[in-house]
């Protein structure tokens, strides 16, 4: 049975998105097609309205609404020698639901992945090198994913970075809290193990953590650890 053009062209459409197989994309069309007309309305215009509203900050490449330079670029009270640099937006939204990093952001906007088609210049690294010129920067924090091209992109950054003379540190990555030894697997106690802190004599509680950072890795050049 082969659906109608119309339906199969919303199909094909919400195919594109990411995350969303064939499967999904119909179960995503049938349910719109159920629901009312002016709810299928709303969505549309929600996402007409995001299209024609947000775009991309001029500084650091997050999501802005309404500006140039979106809100954290704008605040006063933000370090400015500080830099966390990130894959994507979302990632910010992850970082600042700690309420522990106060400094200023760059959204590389993807990671380095050459199979892929990610290259240097698909990526915001250019843009980065010049704020941190520009900008006086005493550190970049590496917060891409702790995976093959996060570590990738983590790497390229230092080969960048180092000549310049900033400090460069990344993420530290290792056991979740509330986790079990006996169940993690090798990178990840591995990891756990590099990043390990410092106790104070009087209290499990309290920490010093090595390497001047929260819990972050001083990245050499040439890799994507200490």
């Amino acid at each position: 049975m082969s659906y109608s053009v119309t339906v199969q062209e919303l199909i094909d459409q919400l195919g594109r998105l990411p995350g969303i197989g064939p499967k999904s994309a119909q179960r995503v069309a049938f349910h719109l097609l159920k629901i009312p007309a002016e709810d299928a309305l709303r969505l549309s215009r929600a996402i007409v309205e995001a299209k024609e509203k947000v775009s991309f900050c001029g500084r650091c490449f997050n999501l802005s609404e309404g500006g140039e330079e979106c809100a954290i670029c704008r605040d006063p009270r933000r370090e400015p020698r500080l830099l966390c640099v990130v894959e994507d937006s979302q990632d910010i939204v992850a970082i600042e639901r700690t309420q522990e990093f106060r400094g200023r952001y760059h959204v590389l906007q993807g990671a380095f992945s050459p199979i892929d088609g990610v290259g240097v210049d698909q990526l915001r690294v250019k843009e980065l090198l010049t704020r941190v010129a520009d900008e006086d920067v005493d550190e970049v924090i590496v917060a891409t994913n702790p995976n093959l091209e996060g570590e990738a992109t983590a790497a390229l950054l230092v080969k960048y970075l180092k000549p310049m003379g900033v400090r460069v540190s990344r993420i530290a990555s290792g056991l979740p809290v509330g986790g079990d030894l006996e169940y993690a697997d090798e990178l990840t106690l591995g990891r756990a193990l590099e990043g390990r802190q410092t106790l104070e004599d009087g209290g499990a509680g309290r920490q010093t953590l090595e390497d001047g950072g929260a819990g972050r890795q001083t990245l050499e050049d040439g890799g994507a650890g200490p």
